[in-house]
């Protein structure tokens, strides 16, 4: 085993091994990443941090190497969504910190903490147009939440601190580091620097006493109180404190795609899915409530459709802990800014204790009407290939609700989010705001390192994982216990959906032709099975979550299986069909 010794008063280190201490403070136990010219100082010094015995990672790190630096982001952001803490990334300068960009731009929009830490060519030829040189300061500016160029090893132990901290308080998100290789290899005294503050950025503002007053008040004269329930609610780790609050006041709660697991599908008051392809019920009855109470969710155009149309007759109150949020696409009548974590108890101890049953009991038709035209028959066919719909259901079946759901984008995360079962929280890892193809795979590698109890099952189509199918060979390597099921139906299926409805069914380049998957899995020694007939789904999905390590479950869907209900693009959510 290759170790170190920690660093003595006095002694000089590199600004590489200065790095390792440095991390080691800031308690990363998993880097992903991936060497290369710039950063191979970096790599270097952190040979002497792992253990490389039996192809295990046991010293201070254990060091994924990915196949794509994008692959790396990615998985970081697994990491972070199942675990609450940050992902980190290494890579090399170049067109290895381009290949993160847009992962880097998918965790700031979905608020995901992850620090990505970049070789850069040495200062005395920056500027030179120099092998493999970008300027990543002007280039990650607008995408992350702090960028910085680190250029004296005695500069970073504060420049970690400062990153980690600012990466996981307040509203989350990914901080960028610059790191040229003279600052790698340059020697200082390594000083052990805390950053828990910084003038101007307020982490966690506290919530107005005015403000809760106003937003009780409201509440407590509503008659149709609706929630609206985003992942701010997982962020602040403030679930059980959603739930005091929906209990006391007796208010139904429908959930945005991110805020899946933030309240158990089977509680009582959840209402279901909000979005373009949620659920009748609660996008419905949102036209319809009189006080919508938003927690930790930023009104998203797929949760909104037309603004010029959207709760025009509630009041609205908004907790969040990012001002800017506020009244960035809806008015609201009362702000609460704040950790959930703080201000929904202060709510809490304000609202009355109160009697909804009337208006619960309104949202029951609605489900009923999807349930029988549209959940039944996507969950239950009895007769043509395969849908979408009863593969996901028969993975919720046999996991009870209890596992991780990770997701691709398009039509396989619409029907793996709708029919999924979330009885534990931090259960959902999906690409929101950005709907990044090729996520799922690389995110679901990231949860199993932070996840060693749940299984963790990703659902693919066939447009999605051709652009991350190099990771495959992450999870031959790590042996990760991913459980893969690709929804193949030949197509890129959500677009063809939207060419079939809006573009008269003028396929345009969204059929594609597939690799042979069982020798694509042969060649990496991972365990497959292919899925045609339904007789045979229930006992293939067993075999896959009873088998060691990664399984890949294929299974061959019918090509024209659309999601819904639906809302169309620029559409008022009170328009939502449950047929095309």
């Amino acid at each position: 085993m290759n170790t170190t010794n920690n660093p003595v008063t006095g002694e000089l280190l590199t600004g590489s091994q200065i790095l390792m201490e440095s991390l080691k403070a800031q308690g990363v136990k998993t880097i992903f990443g991936y060497p290369g010219g710039s950063i191979m100082p970096v790599f270097d010094a952190l040979y002497d941090y792992v253990d490389y015995a039996d192809s295990k990672y046991r010293g201070t790190f254990e060091h994924v190497l990915v196949r794509h630096e994008q692959g790396a982001v990615h998985a970081a952001q697994g990491y972070a969504r199942v675990s609450g803490k940050v992902g980190t990334v290494i890579v090399t300068s170049g067109p290895g910190v381009t290949n993160t960009l847009t992962g880097i731009a998918d965790a700031m929009i979905d608020s995901t903490p992850i620090v990505v830490i970049a070789g850069q060519v040495g200062t005395p030829v920056l500027g030179s147009d120099a092998f493999q040189e970008v300027d990543l300061i002007t280039v990650a500016q607008p995408i992350c939440k702090w960028v910085y160029q680190i250029r004296r090893p005695e500069d970073i132990p504060w420049a970690i601190s400062k990153a980690y901290y600012l990466a996981q308080s307040g509203r989350p998100g990914p901080v960028v580091l610059d790191f040229p290789k003279n600052a790698q290899t340059d020697k200082a005294e390594y000083v052990d620097q805390t950053v828990n503050f910084i003038r101007s950025y307020i982490a966690y503002p506290q919530p107005k006493e005015e403000d809760v007053k106003a937003a009780a008040e409201l509440i407590n004269n509503a008659k149709k109180p609706l929630a609206l329930v985003g992942q701010g609610v997982e962020l602040g780790c403030a679930q059980e404190e959603l739930k005091a609050f929906l209990e006391k006041a007796n208010i139904p709660a429908g959930r945005t795609m991110l805020g899946l697991s933030a309240l158990a599908s089977n509680h009582p008051l959840n209402v279901g899915m909000l979005g373009m392809h949620g659920n009748l019920a609660p996008n419905l009855k949102q036209q319809e409530a009189d006080v919508i109470i938003a927690i930790g969710m930023r009104f998203s155009d797929r949760v909104t459709g037309n603004l010029k149309t959207y709760l025009k007759q509630a009041k609205v109150i908004h907790l969040d802990i990012d001002n800017a949020e506020i009244d960035k696409n809806v008015k609201t009548d009362v702000a609460i800014v704040a950790n959930c974590k703080e201000s929904l108890p202060a709510l809490t101890a304000l609202v009355n204790e109160a009697d909804h049953s009337e208006w619960i009991e309104s949202f029951k038709p609605l489900a009923e009407r999807e349930n029988n035209r549209v959940i039944q028959n996507a969950i239950h066919p009895t007769e043509g290939p395969l849908l979408m719909g009863e593969v996901v259901n028969a993975v919720a079946e046999a996991t009870e609700g209890m596992g991780v759901t990770v997701t691709d984008v398009g039509q396989n995360q619409l029907f793996a989010t709708r029919y999924s079962k979330y009885n534990t929280n931090r259960a959902i890892i999906t690409s929101g705001g950005l709907g990044t193809m090729g996520y799922g795979l690389p995110a679901a590698i990231g949860a199993t390192f932070a996840e060693k109890e749940r299984p963790v099952c990703v659902f693919m189509g066939d447009g999605g994982l051709q652009m991350v199918i190099q990771e495959l060979g992450t999870i031959m390597e790590n042996q990760s216990p991913v459980k893969m099921i690709l929804m193949n139906n030949n197509f890129l299926g959500n677009v063809r959906q939207w060419q079939n409805m809006f573009f008269n069914k003028r396929y345009a380049f969204t059929h594609m032709l597939n690799p042979d998957y069982e020798k694509v899995c042969a060649a990496y020694g991972i365990p497959y099975q292919r899925v045609s007939d339904r007789s045979e789904l229930a006992d293939a999905v067993q075999k896959m979550l009873s088998t060691k390590g990664p399984f890949f479950l294929e299974t061959v869907i019918k090509e024209e299986d659309d999601v819904m209900p639906m809302t169309a693009p620029g559409a008022s959510v009170s328009d939502m069909k449950l047929e095309r």
